[in-house]
């Protein structure tokens, strides 16, 4: 009964903190980290116990899910090299580092300590998604925070179990084995991952009623990170690569109005298994370190040394590769970029879900000390990221001038617009001379959009109006909104409108159609 009490009492909170955040313009998931620890401090409040369970099978699938989706897959094209140096190579310096600074200066041996570093060496696709929703980043960069967040995890999982055999369960390590575990990591998330969107997308693209496809769609991530984890591969990469696969195709998948209703419910289930989760997390850390032994007093310490190496690794890593990029590509990138990527490594929901996996049963080498330091010390690393890098990254993205303008943003979105509504016009052409629709109806339709046109030009936007309701001039109408969607993809595929401003359009034109559909 606590567990309930404590969800709703959580979701409550969240509505609150989030107002209060949205009209401080501060992050929603690092003041909830911070109320989180004010309110675990609190006489009376009952100790938080978060199971591995509660965050691998619940929280992480919707979550990875909804970040997967947002990633723009013409920019991850562009930065596939950048993320693949990322998320291989910085994953395992950032793991030895941590590491050998955490056996130097904690009591655990170098085999929790390695595990330790495999725990924090990723970071989190669901708090970068989360502190960079608010961020007017450029495509560029925004495609590669996010894409190593989401693909860096096979490489991190796989460090993590290597020292968990070694640690955990005494167990002996060829490269060998190490090779295979890697490949059913990555390979077998990705084929997991492929087939389950596979089957989705069968089903979704038969299905015409709003609730059952509703239904498919929250189940998709469940089943994919289900399906992976029962093979021994990797849930995280299953998820993001069914996401990614399906986010490609949602236009095709459904109506206008299903995929208004979807957006809405993935809406709610993020914002509340994101404020829950990281409240919770901030709850947690106060009962795990009144756990600790008295030696261990040293804890806060320690873990802003590891956030520190972390964040002096990520430095060091990020800057050369940006130089060599921008020596490739004659100084197409400045230190403005690299700046803000290494200041973007948030920690947070997946650390928080291996560090809570560690065993500790009959057999085990791992004590309930041990345990518990790798996890105040995991659990106060992701607090110190969320609420450091929370804070100051808006501060530093706008201070480094690389942040997209609101004008900059409202003028690419009002000439794409101008762009299909050009693109609409000359299809009413075309079909005035094959007669296809009545005379009076192209000409009303013509109307219609050159008014649109020029409320683009006057005022950057284009409000829907709706002048009649028969048959043919609906149909037609649907037809013209089906023309500007195929010009805006083919706009987005020769990068003259960024990733974001297409899903704005998309939203728009999925509210006219929907509003189309509404009508007698």
């Amino acid at each position: 009964m606590h567990s309930v009490e404590t969800v709703l009492f959580l979701v409550a909170l969240a509505t609150v903190v989030a107002t209060f955040a949205r009209r401080l313009q501060l992050p929603a998931p690092t003041l909830l980290v911070v109320v989180g620890v004010v309110v675990g401090l609190l006489p009376g409040v009952p100790t938080i116990e978060v199971t591995p369970e509660l965050v691998s099978l619940i929280v992480l699938p919707s979550l990875l899910f909804a970040a997967g989706e947002e990633l723009p897959w013409r920019e991850l094209r562009s930065v596939w090299r950048s993320v693949t140096v990322l998320s291989i190579g910085l994953v395992a310096v950032s793991a030895a580092a941590v590491a050998f600074l955490t056996v130097l200066l904690t009591p655990l041996p170098f085999g929790m300590a390695f595990v330790l570093g495999a725990v924090l060496a990723s970071t989190d696709p669901v708090a970068v998604t989360a502190l960079g929703r608010r961020l007017a980043l450029p495509p560029r960069i925004q495609a590669l925070v996010l894409a190593e967040s989401l693909f860096n995890d096979a490489t991190s999982l796989l460090l993590f179990r290597v020292a968990l055999t070694a640690a955990v369960a005494a167990g002996s390590i060829t490269w060998a084995s190490t090779a295979g575990t890697f490949a059913l990591l990555a390979g077998g998330g990705v084929l997991v991952g492929g087939l389950v969107a596979l089957g989705a997308y069968v089903i979704r693209r038969r299905t015409m009623d709003p609730v059952l496809e509703t239904v498919v769609c929250l189940l998709t991530p469940y089943l994919a990170y289900v399906a992976a984890e029962s093979i021994s591969a990797s849930g995280v990469t299953a998820v993001v690569v069914t996401s990614v696969i399906l986010g490609t195709q949602a236009r095709k998948l459904t109506t206008a109005r299903i995929r208004l209703q979807l957006n809405a419910v993935f809406q709610t289930i993020v914002f509340v298994l994101e404020r829950v989760i990281f409240g919770l997390i901030g709850m947690q850390l106060p009962g795990l370190v009144s756990r600790l032994a008295g030696n261990q007093s040293q804890w806060p310490l320690q873990a802003l040394a590891i956030a520190a190496t972390l964040v002096v690794v990520r430095v060091l890593w990020i800057f050369p590769l940006a130089a060599l990029s921008r020596h490739k590509s004659d100084g197409a990138l400045s230190w403005r970029a690299p700046v803000v990527v290494s200041w973007a490594g948030a920690r947070g929901v997946v650390p928080l879900a291996a560090a809570l996996s560690i065993p500790l049963a009959e057999g085990s080498s791992v004590g309930q000390t041990e345990r518990d330091l790798v996890l105040v010390l995991t659990i106060a690393v992701i607090v110190i990221t969320l609420i450091g890098q929370g804070f100051t990254l808006a501060p530093l993205v706008n201070s480094t001038g690389i942040a997209l303008t609101a004008t900059h943003l409202s003028q690419e979105q009002a000439t794409a617009r101008a762009q299909l509504a050009e693109a609409a016009l000359r299809y009413l052409d075309d079909i005035q001379d094959s007669e296809t629709a009545p005379e009076f109806t192209i000409e009303e339709l013509r109307q219609s959009w050159k008014a649109r046109l020029a409320r683009v030009v006057a005022r950057g936007s284009a409000d829907p109006v709706e002048t009649a309701a028969s048959t043919a001039y609906r149909q037609l109408r649907q037809d013209l909104l089906n023309i500007e969607a195929a010009e805006l993809e083919r706009l987005h595929e020769q990068g003259a409108v960024s990733d974001s401003t297409r899903r704005r359009i998309h939203h728009i034109l999925d509210l006219e159609q929907a509003g189309l559909s509404d009508n007698p």
